[in-house]
């Protein structure tokens, strides 16, 4: 990576020195396996007799003309920068260029269908990417009007931002070229080009000003069968009239494709009228209804980046949050107002709410509106905060300001600023003047500081069970002291019919340490009292000791799903935190899931209970409750209701458990059939699941998995066998996998990905001790001659946190003592996180032994 960075000092330089007009690329995508033609025509304005340089990582520079006169490619060009000398006020700059694809996910990612042989192109360009496919000044600020060129095989279907014209065929039977029309002025990194044998389907929708919008979903043509378009289309439709209605601002562009891509690094990418998901998304087996809940979710997610990222957009990275955090607030209002998802909110506390306290808690955490001084750090800043977190405190803005206000403030924004450029007091304006309130303090207690506060009930009671007072104390970390005003309700609840019922809420502004709650004195204490009851605050809770032993013991019995997540993230947050010990979170999970509705909560919380009892439980305790968690769930799978999404996800976690003779031996009989559970299909999915816990338990190796290749030799079945290869749980078999990614560099980023999750199979230390010294000595390497994407993957692919002891911790921390380790910021954040996992590890193994 050394030699791609770009500063936000140099941003800002260029943006004061120049403006773009347009872009003009020519792409020939017929040039070989490896390569292709990009030819660049940039016009701009400029500070005349400037110099600075445009974007272009290329293997080979054919020719650089800067305002008709020939620049030596040898001179200007290094492979990823090409200077310009002696700008004009009006330039013209013309880039001819060989460039790679590549098999990353970053730039224009090539991959070949094993199924078929047939080639799939995708672009991926955010962060930086862009300049993987054309020269181009890669910075948000620097908006533009792009004009694609496509010649390809004349069979593909080629997508980019403006609708897909008719090709003109050169060669019949051969090549074709696509003309698309410029699109509006927007930022590079939203630029798309996908092409190849893609199968699609296409419908229509009339937006909010009358025009007809054409709708297209594409698939591989051997995936295509799975495709279950007509929904897409369905939550499409309901995603317009939603935002339409809320933004005051019809669609922006003229078409909507969704493309599903293999290979895929993230969840889904907001290129304007192309967004691009993970296949992932496309159903081939059985998944679960949190996994097509959150599919809702990321089509809404992207759908909202139309407006907000895509028609207005941040000046810089730091302003990333204002993107994603508010793409992810809304995409959760539009599921639970606009489709069949009512409990989008319930969703959102039970995952998004965990990742950011999480993340928050982290020793790398940042404010919101982080700090980025450049390419490297906005990477790492895909993260909880600026997601989760971010749609969290806006959640907590809407309660403070209200729903009205908001929406009013946001939909004057994005009228005010269209295809423009903004930085956060321009939402900021508009929110005071519609709410009214003066958001200064605000902005900086919850966007400019970082941390996660706790809150705990303080409650005295008479005799009677009357409160004489009650206040909600609040406290925050010793690094990150700042303490913040909160909108929160605070929920009583009584058992009445074996129901655990809310039978009185209050509303209020909690500020300060302690916060005096006069209006619930007098009244006759509750079996259990929720604060943050409806989760409008960002912070963590705390049961004061009654209601925690209430709702231990009627946890599963509480009436309002959204109320049952927030005591699962109370009980989960005080484990983490080493305030309770893990085989009690153990116990609470085992005792009360059987009957939770939600399947996000379900599969949130046996995530937890997975890493409590693998990490998190004294390391004497661990083998027994592994194996006393692992038969649970297989009991759990025997008494669930048949075909239930509690059965499948009590089957796959006891898979993930399985440790005895007799589990692996239950394991086995459904892998090969002889025992069957009513309602439950062994699909290609589960199949691969249920081999790989074989595998992982010891009971199957390399000639199963090439057997269940065979039989599914697609990119999924090749994606698992590299799973299933990796979970080899023995030294040879470990020593292996960590070769496969750290001695070469051929693997696509989907494997890399797959045998990273292989790889940390496994807790006997035996399997991973020796190879400690080997990662370390690996990092800077890594870092220095991998692309982001993979080098982030294998870093973290391959951190041994399942050993979660006191070695790896002085290993670790040995690295960051290195002088020699202090120069690469980005690197050593990666390191820092996989630290505090195990830190937190030891701290809780050291609670549950006491």
């Amino acid at each position: 990576m050394p030699g791609e960075n770009l500063t936000r000092a140099e941003a800002q330089e260029r943006a004061a020195l120049l403006a773009t007009k347009s872009y003009d690329v020519v792409l020939d995508l017929t040039t070989g396996p490896e390569t292709f033609r990009s030819t660049t025509t940039v016009t701009f304005t400029a500070t005349e007799g400037a110099s600075t340089f445009i974007d272009a990582i290329t293997r080979t520079v054919h020719a650089v003309t800067l305002n008709g006169e020939s620049l030596d490619p040898a001179t200007v060009s290094d492979g990823v920068r090409i200077q310009l000398p002696a700008l004009k006020a009006e330039n013209t700059l013309v880039v001819d260029a060989d460039m790679e694809y590549t098999n990353t996910g970053e730039g224009l990612h090539r991959f070949v269908d094993p199924v078929d042989d047939e080639v799939y192109l995708y672009s991926q360009f955010e962060v930086p990417d862009s300049r993987r496919m054309f020269a181009v000044f890669e910075q948000p600020d620097l908006k533009a009007t792009f004009t694609f060129t496509v010649t390809a095989p004349d069979y593909w279907e080629v997508v980019s931002n403006s609708p897909t014209p008719e090709p003109v065929t050169a060669n019949p039977g051969e090549t074709a070229t696509w003309t698309f029309e410029p699109t509006p002025r927007i930022s590079s990194y939203i630029t798309a080009i996908v092409a190849g044998p893609y199968i699609v389907e296409r419908s229509e929708l009339t937006s909010a000003d009358g025009r007809v919008i054409p709708l297209g979903v594409f698939s591989r043509a051997s995936l295509s069968q799975y495709m279950d378009a007509d929904y897409i289309f369905e939550k499409t439709r309901e995603g317009f009239a939603f935002y339409e209605e809320k933004y005051d601002f019809p669609y922006p562009f003229a078409k909507y494709d969704q493309l599903f891509v293999p290979e895929f690094n993230a969840g889904a990418m907001e290129n304007a009228g192309a967004v691009t998901f993970t296949e992932t998304y496309v159903f081939r087996s059985k998944v679960t209804d949190a996994v097509r809940e959150r599919r809702v979710v990321t089509i809404l997610h992207e759908l909202a980046h139309m407006w907000f990222g895509d028609l207005v957009t941040m000046r810089w990275w730091n302003d990333l949050w204002l993107n994603e955090s508010f793409a992810e607030y809304m995409s959760t209002l539009a599921t639970a107002e606009a489709t069949e998802w009512k409990e989008a909110w319930t969703t959102f506390a039970a995952m998004e709410k965990s990742w950011a306290y999480r993340q928050d808690q982290l020793p790398s955490t940042h404010p919101i509106v982080a700090t980025i001084n450049d390419l490297e750090d906005v990477q790492v800043n895909f993260d909880g905060i600026t997601y989760a977190k971010g749609a969290s405190v806006l959640k907590q803005l809407v309660a403070w300001v209200g729903q009205d206000e908001f929406m009013a403030g946001v939909a004057a924004y994005v009228n005010k600023h269209q295809f423009g450029n903004t930085e956060l007091n321009d939402l900021l304006t508009e929110l005071e003047t519609t709410s009214g309130r003066d958001l200064t303090e605000w902005s900086q207690l919850w966007l400019e500081t970082a941390g996660v506060n706790t809150l705990r009930p303080a409650i005295e009671v008479n005799a009677d069970g009357i409160i004489t007072s009650f206040a909600v104390l609040q406290e925050a970390a010793l690094d990150y002291p700042t303490i913040r005003p909160h909108r929160l309700a605070i929920g009583f609840y009584n058992v009445a019919n074996d129901r655990l019922v809310r039978d009185y809420r209050v509303e209020l502004d909690v500020d300060g340490t302690r916060t005096e709650v006069p209006e619930l004195v007098g009244r006759e204490r509750p079996d259990l009292v929720l604060l943050n009851d409806d989760d409008l605050a960002y912070a963590k809770i705390r049961l004061d000791a009654y209601s925690l032993d209430i709702a231990i013991e009627h946890l599963a019995s509480i009436e309002s799903p959204l109320a049952r997540s927030l005591v699962w993230g109370s009980a989960w947050d005080a484990t983490r935190d080493a305030e309770t010990r893990g085989r009690d979170f153990v116990r609470l999970v085992l005792g009360n899931i059987a009957t939770e509705t939600e399947s996000t909560t379900i599969r949130t919380v046996l995530g937890q209970l997975v890493l409590t009892a693998t990490q998190y439980v004294a390391p004497d305790a661990r083998t027994e409750t592994i194996r006393t968690a692992a038969d649970a769930l297989w009991k759990l799978a025997l008494d669930a209701a048949p075909g239930s999404d509690a059965q499948f996800q009590f089957v796959k976690f006891f898979a993930a458990l399985a440790s005895t003779d007799e589990q692996l031996e239950n394991v086995a009989h459904l892998h090969d059939g002889t025992v069957m559970l009513e309602g439950l299909d062994i699909d290609t999915d589960l199949t691969w699941e249920l081999l790989i816990a074989l595998v992982a338990g010891g009971r199957a190796g390399q000639a199963e998995i090439d057997a269940t290749l065979e039989a599914d030799n697609t990119a999924s079945g090749q994606q698992s066998a590299a799973h299933a290869t990796a979970a080899i749980p023995t030294p040879e078999g470990k020593a292996a996998a960590f070769a496969s990614l750290v001695d070469t560099d051929t693997a696509p980023n989907a494997i890399v990905r797959a045998t990273g999750l292989g790889f940390q199979r496994g807790s006997d230390p035996a399997l991973f001790a020796p190879l400690v010294p080997r990662y370390f000595e690996a990092l800077q390497p890594l870092w220095a001659n991998r692309s982001y994407a993979i080098a982030a993957s294998v870093i973290n692919g391959l951190y041994p946190a399942a050993l979660a002891n006191q070695e790896l911790r002085d290993a670790t921390q040995a690295w960051l003592d290195d002088p020699a380790n202090e120069g690469i910021p980005a690197l050593r954040r990666l390191v820092i996180e996989n630290l505090a996992g195990v830190d937190r590890a030891l701290a809780a193994q050291g609670r549950d032994a006491s």
